[in-house]
């Protein structure tokens, strides 16, 4: 690991994510009372995700998707659950905003892989799981390279060459790609799917 990961990333996450978080507060405060209304009174969703080294923590997210379920007491489909005001929040990636304080709380990154379900670390190969030798982050180099469009063996190859390339000139080349993502709306969810299929485990070779 390189001096920029070891010693300077974790700074400059916290003093950035601090700044933004202060900045954004009063759009964040918008989004919350939205989503207020829009989610019964639940305008966060929290999850635990396994973080660096797989060390599980709690994330917090605006909730996109309210939780009507069918008969049988199931959850209903994602796209049946994704509400328009949630559709707008996830396409233009505001749902985000609060993991700015898991940044602050360090369990986070600005920039790493993304922090995937719980359940999945059984199933990744001996290479994707390297993906959890850095934090997880908000946005990554597999978001800016095709997010929920691409593949998951993709996704993985594209975390872990994150992983073995960390640096301040490719982090501020995902920034940049980010912002320009953002405002296309790219990569949004896969084809025929309201976000991204679930992983199934790693490809046998």
């Amino acid at each position: 690991m390189n001096l920029y990961a070891r010693y300077f990333k974790r700074l400059i996450d916290f003093l950035l994510a601090l700044l933004a978080f202060t900045l954004l507060l009063p759009v964040i405060g918008f989004i919350t009372l939205l989503l207020l209304m829009a989610n019964r009174g639940e305008p966060f969703f929290f999850q635990r995700r396994p973080g660096r080294h797989g060390r599980i923590f709690w994330l917090v997210k605006f909730r996109t998707m309210n939780n009507r379920k069918d008969a049988a007491g199931q959850l209903l489909p994602d796209g049946v659950r994704l509400t328009a005001v949630g559709r707008f929040i996830r396409k233009t990636s505001l749902d985000e905003l609060p993991q700015l304080i898991n940044v602050i709380k360090g369990d986070m990154s600005l920039i790493g892989p993304r922090p995937l379900l719980v359940e999945y670390l059984p199933l990744y190969s001996p290479v994707q799981n390297r993906r959890h030798e850095v934090r997880p982050g908000i946005t990554g180099w597999a978001q800016v390279n095709g997010r929920n469009a691409i593949g998951w063996e993709e996704k993985f190859e594209l975390d872990v060459y994150y992983v073995d390339h960390i640096s301040s000139q490719l982090d501020a080349k995902v920034i940049l790609l980010t912002i320009k993502k953002v405002f296309k709306t790219e990569g949004i969810s896969q084809q025929g799917h309201a976000t991204m299929p679930a992983f199934k485990g790693a490809k046998q070779v």
